[in-house]
């Protein structure tokens, strides 16, 4: 469970973390604070990522989490390819509005899809699969402050 300990104790869940980063950097410009809507378009889709598309892509390492029959969880984990495939299907076509998931802002959500995105060959998904995705993933790749994270977790895995 990702946890970010802050001045005023401990906060979970990943789209609460991103928020409560973007309104207490707000100069970065992580996040559409200004606007009411696409604020609230951001945090869905940060919560799609979070209890849709992290659920899906769970089941293929923690069946134990929802059930201790192996059979159970074996059928949980040849699934994977196809819940997470769907899942990236409903990004692909409803979720990119742009070169970036709002658009032409660049927000905290990129980097979320980001994450996710960079597990799709481990649960068994082409992303050539999905255009927009691959190509979000390739642009996300090639900034330099990601580059740097991704070889730092590389590196330490």
């Amino acid at each position: 469970m990702p946890a970010l300990v802050t001045s005023r104790g401990i906060l979970t869940e990943t789209p609460a973390i991103l928020l409560f980063l973007c309104q207490s950097f707000p100069d970065a410009g992580l996040a559409p604070l200004e606007d009411a809507f696409a604020l609230a378009q951001m945090n869905a889709f940060n919560s799609y990522l979070c209890a849709t598309v992290h659920v899906a892509h769970a089941h293929r390492m923690r069946g134990h989490r929802w059930t201790d029959d192996p059979a159970a969880i074996a059928a949980m984990q040849k699934k994977v390819p196809q819940s997470v495939g769907a899942c990236f299907e409903l990004i692909e076509r409803e979720f990119l509005h742009g070169p970036w998931v709002l658009g032409e802002r660049y927000t905290v959500s990129d980097l979320y899809l980001f994450t996710l995105a960079q597990w799709l060959e481990a649960d068994g998904v082409d992303p050539m699969r999905f255009p927009k995705v691959a190509d979000h993933r390739s642009r996300m790749a090639q900034h330099p402050i990601v580059a740097k994270v991704v070889a730092l977790e590389r590196a330490n895995s």
